[in-house]
């Protein structure tokens, strides 16, 4: 992959984590850049919905924006997914080479399991400058939202994606385990919770912070949430 020479007039590209939905969970410096960015590059998918772009919408003034969609669709197939990467980092580039800062809107916090990782790799190969900017992650404001703490003391935290979630093992890690992104597994979650006999050790929120946001502080046997890939389960390690 070509390595391009940075110079002074192209544009800086920056990962923005919006959080988990709460507009009242923007940081200062999350509002500070959308306002001062020219282009926002804002993430398609079908977990997204543009939901980035309503978390924002209530602190940015969004007429005044050059508004980049990005397709990202929900596959598993790599090298396609490397292709329409390339291409949406393609895009993000045109502006950077005119001298705009593009900045991108990312649900929860840019460094974990995030959209914006997709195009920053290519971006900085390229010879662009990357900045990140954090957000609130979504179990954070889970946790908050059932009252818990996640670990104490010297406890291990686990972050574990669901929907890839292959082996049962991971499940008895000592500690806290959080299970994020389960797409259309999450009746298979709960059976496996079920057959591990931690499912009362479990809670979930779904859509945490938004205005259809489900809490489920104890799940039992004949609990059935509609399926949800905003949908988070903490499982606290016995005591």
């Amino acid at each position: 992959m070509e390595r391009m020479e940075q110079t002074i007039n192209r544009g800086i590209f920056t990962g923005v984590g919006v959080g988990p939905g709460d507009p009242e969970l923007l940081t200062y410096r999350a509002v500070r850049c959308l306002q001062e960015s020219p282009v926002l590059a804002i993430p398609q998918s079908g977990g997204e919905r543009e939901l980035a772009l309503d978390i924002i919408r209530p602190h940015v003034d969004l007429n005044e924006k050059i508004l980049l969609p990005l397709s990202f669709p929900m596959n598993r197939n790599v090298s396609q997914l490397r292709e329409v990467h390339l291409e949406q980092a393609q895009k993000i580039r045109t502006y950077l080479d005119q001298g705009l800062n593009v900045a991108l809107p990312n649900l929860g916090d840019v460094s974990i399991y995030s959209t914006f990782t997709y195009v920053k790799k290519p971006l900085e190969e390229w010879g662009y400058s990357v900045e990140m900017i954090p957000g609130i992650p979504s179990f954070c404001a889970v946790a908050a939202r059932l009252g818990q703490t996640l670990v104490d003391g010297n406890q291990p935290l686990h972050i574990l994606p669901s929907s890839y979630l292959k082996s049962k093992e991971a499940l008895h890690l000592p500690g806290t385990k959080v299970l994020m992104k389960p797409r259309k597994e999450l009746s298979g979650v709960l059976r496996m919770l079920t057959e591990e006999g931690l499912l009362e050790q479990a809670s979930m929120v779904q859509n945490c912070g938004l205005s259809d946001e489900s809490v489920y502080e104890t799940l039992t046997p004949d609990t059935q949430p509609e399926a949800g890939y905003f949908t988070t389960f903490v499982i606290r390690e016995e005591r």
